[in-house]
């Protein structure tokens, strides 16, 4: 059973403290996969243009990600974004967007990926997802994330959306804006009222908090020495959130998950996110191993047990 994973896959250009990064891998699609793929097999679909690189195609193949569902549009440009970090990286400004082949990217499902049991739809336009929600009739775990620009101007459309979801992953401006709450058990409640059972509120450098119908379960984050690009962390939580359920084959059971289960899926988010924030873009992952993920998963345990 593999996940299928919907998205951008792009070039970004990024500015921190510690440096600046002209070109480099990025896009949702990019990071969610990486993440997962250490957990479950990937299915990705994107699409990129004649610029895409080989040794990129080679590092995403080398993961155990399908790529058939990557279309490559001949004379195209792939999805480019800039950007700066401010001094402790919270907040950034994008300096360039160049939408370039996403603009038009209307995700086709290969006949294969649409009898697989997972699926997460990266940030695009809800009408989007609920089309590729459709193209899996048989999909036993959907979920993924959106952002304040489709909240304010496709209301209508993502709250249709969200009412096929299992599971929603967003920040705690973005709950706020959905629900209308400033206070987060409220914004909570009501976002859960509009479908998904089970929400994930990422907090940056302070964790995450997990919500469901019956409670909340409060993660921190991991303490980095340095964090040298946030640029994807998010989307490496969701990668990890959701990989860990998929290679442990978990789905809902009338309508429900058990909740150590999504406990776990939480830590392993976090672990996945902090490893994204070690290097610029996608370095971490070249190197790393599914032994220090599982040393970090015990770092969690440690310094949360008591």
């Amino acid at each position: 059973m593999s996940l299928v994973v919907v998205g951008s896959v792009a070039y970004d250009g990024v500015e921190t403290p510690h440096g600046k990064i002209d070109r480099m891998l990025g896009g949702a699609a990019t990071y969610i996969s990486l993440a997962a793929s250490y957990f479950t097999p990937v299915r990705i679909v994107a699409v990129v243009g004649d610029d895409f690189a080989q040794e990129d195609v080679d590092l995403l193949a080398s993961r155990q990600i399908d790529l058939s569902g990557m279309e490559r549009v001949p004379g195209g440009k792939t999805f480019f974004w800039a950007g700066v970090y401010s001094a402790d990286m919270n907040d950034r400004t994008t300096l360039r967007t160049d939408l370039n082949v996403f603009a038009d990217f209307n995700p086709k499902l290969p006949e294969s990926y649409r009898t697989e049991p997972y699926l997460l739809l990266g940030n695009i336009q809800p009408e989007l997802q609920k089309m590729v929600r459709a193209q899996m009739p048989g999909v036993k775990l959907t979920g993924g994330d959106t952002m304040n620009y489709w909240i304010n101007d496709f209301r209508a459309q993502l709250l249709e959306t969200l009412k096929e979801w299992n599971f929603l992953l967003i920040n705690d401006s973005e709950a706020r804006l959905l629900s209308g709450e400033y206070n987060l058990r409220r914004a909570a409640a009501r976002i859960m009222e509009m479908g998904p059972h089970t929400l994930v509120i990422k907090r940056g450098e302070y964790g995450a908090i997990l919500f469901r119908r019956g409670g909340h379960f409060i993660a921190p984050g991991y303490l980095l020495e340095d964090v040298f690009d946030p640029t994807g962390a998010g989307d490496c939580f969701a990668g990890g959130f959701i990989g860990y359920l998929a290679g442990r084959g978990v789905t809902p059971n009338d309508g429900d998950i058990d909740a150590s289960d999504l406990r776990r899926a939480v830590i392993y988010g976090s672990v996945m996110g902090s490893f994204c924030c070690e290097k610029f873009g996608v370095d971490r992952f070249r190197s790393l191993t599914r032994e220090e993920i599982e040393a970090r998963y015990q770092e969690f345990q440690d310094c949360t047990a008591f």
